[in-house]
């Protein structure tokens, strides 16, 4: 008879074809994820000139996925731990597929916008459980790169959109960029028949044959044995109420600590993403379409997520984050002055590697921080939070471009947040985190 900690098994697991799978899956879903975010933004001139909506209307048409977003990655995030991660995964991919498509069937703005709403329900909902799913079945040595190599996946969907777009609506009209968006319905049978379930909920429902199968093909050096016990620690027991234990065994302050840091960071994305062409335009620069402009951002948030995944991975994850939300606040000021348009270019591309890029490497260090059995609520909460940061920030940086300050004054506006979610990630007590207390980050933690 063996007694199997699952969480040893899984840190010290070499990198095997299971682990790229998970990764492959992951990946894909987050790709289709970010092309469903970023697809309205892309086709929201169309949809104006068509619907007769004024600007006013187009930013609630476009906030409704965002508010969709926030109660997604908090209910979605939550009930995943219930009922399983991959059957979660499935209704997200489920929600932003179809109500993405229905979209495109629209002919008034309000139609518009509640399907949106439904869809971002999907769209924020699968985050939190890629996440937990990708921190759960990574190796340790590599448990970074891997959460933010999958997740620079939705820059490459933010790029995809970007890439399509233009020729779909010229050719097709606006509706076909939306209707492309239902093809990912297709993966539901794949996600369901080769994600692995999380081992945690199968010990807890007694599917002990396939937590072996997983366990064999996640360690080929692991035999499955009729007389094997699993074992995990007290804290991945999701007895109780999931929401109640972000808060014990010491991590509440570090929590909310982490929903401060969530809501910074978005704040900083959604205003650079809302205002940062106007900004730029009403300063007398030529940045040529926005084509290029989203495809920049986007390439230096993957720069960003990727190099800040490998650092995190090699040095204490908790200060890399601390340096990256600096430079995120060094790069959005500097915006505010004249440059040289080569300069601005590597300015919005740092800006887009301190901002989209550090959002996900939080996502690792928040995946890293709650045991596996709340990992998604933890996560799905710290984004769901972090959301409302994503709708406040158009509305209140537009604010102060109506007041017509002067630009510095408004890249000083969005890059105050960088200072704030600093000092709350300084504040998080990494002492209490599962990585630490199962011994993974011990000699960081002490670090810290």
């Amino acid at each position: 008879m063996q007694q199997i900690d699952v969480h040893k098994l899984s840190d010290g697991a070499r990198f095997t074809r299971f682990h790229a799978g998970v990764l492959f899956w992951c990946a894909i879903i987050i790709i289709c994820d970010g092309y469903d975010l970023a697809v309205a933004g892309i086709a929201l001139p169309s949809i104006m000139k068509e619907m007769g909506v004024t600007a006013q209307n187009a930013g609630f048409m476009v906030s409704s996925a965002l508010f969709g977003m926030m109660f997604g990655a908090i209910f979605l995030g939550t009930v995943a731990d219930k009922i399983g991660r991959r059957l979660a995964i499935a209704i997200c991919i489920g929600l932003f597929s179809v109500f993405t498509a229905a979209a495109g069937f629209a002919t008034d703005p309000y139609t518009f916008s509640a399907m949106r709403f439904l869809a971002g329900l999907g769209i924020g909902g699968v985050m939190p459980n890629v996440v937990a799913q990708m921190t759960e079945f990574s190796p340790r040595k590599i448990r970074s790169t891997m959460v933010t190599l999958m997740f620079s996946g939705y820059a490459v969907g933010g790029m995809l959109a970007a890439l399509l777009g233009k020729g779909l609506i010229e050719a097709y009209g606006w509706s076909s960029v939306f209707l492309a968006a239902g093809v990912p319905v297709l993966l539901i049978p794949f996600i369901l028949k080769f994600m692995p379930e999380s081992m945690p909920f199968l010990i807890r429902e007694n599917r002990l044959p396939e937590l072996k199968a997983i366990l064999a093909r996640m360690e080929p050096s692991y035999h499955p044995a009729s007389g094997d016990r699993f074992a995990i620690p007290a804290a991945d027991s999701a007895a109780g109420a999931p929401i109640r234990k972000l808060f014990q065994d010491g991590r509440g302050f570090s929590t909310v600590m982490f929903w401060v840091a969530f809501f910074m960071c978005l704040f900083m994305v959604y205003a650079l993403s809302s205002w940062l062409t106007k900004l730029m335009a009403s300063a007398g620069y030529s940045l040529g379409s926005a084509l290029t402009f989203v495809l920049v951002l986007n390439f230096g948030a993957v720069i960003g997520a990727v190099g800040g995944g490998w650092l995190a991975d090699r040095f204490n994850i908790k200060h890399v984050l601390i340096g990256m939300y600096a430079l995120a606040g060094v790069s959005i000021t500097l915006l505010g002055y004249k440059v040289p348009t080569e300069v601005l270019f590597l300015l919005v591309g740092l800006a887009g590697a301190s901002t989209i890029g550090t959002q996900i490497v939080t996502y690792a260090y928040a995946g890293q921080f709650y045991p596996m059995a709340i990992r998604a609520t933890g996560i799905g909460w710290a984004s769901g939070v972090g959301r409302s940061g994503a709708i406040l920030a158009p509305i209140a940086i537009g604010t102060l471009v109506g007041m017509q300050l002067p630009l510095e004054q408004n890249f000083m506006a969005m890059a105050i947040p960088a200072a704030i979610a600093v000092v709350a990630v300084s504040l998080i007590r990494q002492k209490r985190s599962a990585s630490a207390s199962h011994g993974v980050t011990a000699a960081q933690a002490e670090a810290a």
